[in-house]
């Protein structure tokens, strides 16, 4: 289909900034959706610049109603909005030893509640107008728990997973369902860490995987494939030998638990952003 619209959370950096430039040099009219208005208006400024078009929309997706009415306005605004991107995501690094409830509730609000209420919220008038595309930007750590990411591996689980059941509800139906899973993606959030990252790409590859799969109603874009390759063939890992392979991945904390594994939320390590 040719998108006229689209709706992009989590814009201003990392791969949602770069695609939702993308976008717009495809000819795209493209609201950019973020907490942070400063940047957003920076990010427009920059589309415009380059002869795209776009248009600004403040969000906290953690709030659902909000994001719910935000995309309702946007859409009427725009005429219609085609292409929908759940693309905001946060995440932490915090050894399960040390998590506490408050380590895990701004994972669940964004990675959870933001993204099916970013994905909901036009659905229903996709499906009666018979046009539309929706995107949801998992990750590969969905295929198995992650070390020091029980939270963020489990958020994206939950979102592939209702991916895959919308995806089988409306394949009668004319809207798409994509699921977009990164592996290690370089940008200004991950140049800081510390941690292993193997087959790191760079956001530009990352971009190209996931506009060639809009264009072609992917379901699954995931991505490098090396990686992607690895984490399916973990699945089928028994759960003995998986828990000594990946804990060897970055070993085991002492007793009273890792010292350098920070509590506090933060983008993940894919480069986006709430």
């Amino acid at each position: 289909m040719d998108y006229r619209t689209a709706f992009v959370t989590g814009a201003p950096s990392g791969i949602g900034l770069e695609l939702s430039k993308r976008l717009a040099k495809e000819g795209i009219e493209v609201a950019i959706a973020a907490r942070r208005e400063d940047e957003l208006r920076k990010l427009e400024r920059e589309i415009v610049e380059q002869g795209g078009r776009a248009r600004v929309y403040p969000l906290d997706v953690a709030d659902p109603h909000v994001t719910t009415r935000t995309l309702e306005r946007a859409d009427d605004e725009m005429g219609g909005i085609d292409l929908v991107v759940a693309n905001a995501g946060v995440g932490n690094h915090r050894w399960s030893g040390k998590l506490t409830y408050e380590d895990c509730a701004p994972i669940l609000a964004v990675n959870i509640h933001g993204a099916v209420a970013t994905l909901t919220a036009l659905l229903p008038r996709m499906v009666e107008r018979k046009r539309g595309h929706l995107v949801g930007v998992s990750s590969l750590a969905q295929y198995r728990g992650m070390p020091y990411s029980a939270a963020y591996s489990a958020s994206k689980a939950f979102l592939s997973h209702f991916l895959e059941a919308m995806r089988v509800d409306l394949r009668a139906t004319p809207v798409a369902i994509t699921d977009v899973r990164p592996g290690f993606v370089r940008t200004p959030m991950t140049a800081p860490s510390t941690f292993p990252m193997p087959f790191l790409i760079d956001v530009d590859r990352a971009v190209d995987a996931i506009v060639s799969g809009i264009h072609s109603r992917a379901p699954i874009v995931a991505f490098p494939w090396q990686l992607a390759t690895i984490m399916r063939a973990g699945t089928l890992m028994p759960t003995t030998v998986y828990d000594r392979v990946v804990a060897g991945y970055r070993k085991a904390p002492p007793a009273g638990g890792p010292k350098a594994a920070p509590s506090n939320t933060k983008k993940t390590a894919e480069g986006r952003a709430e």
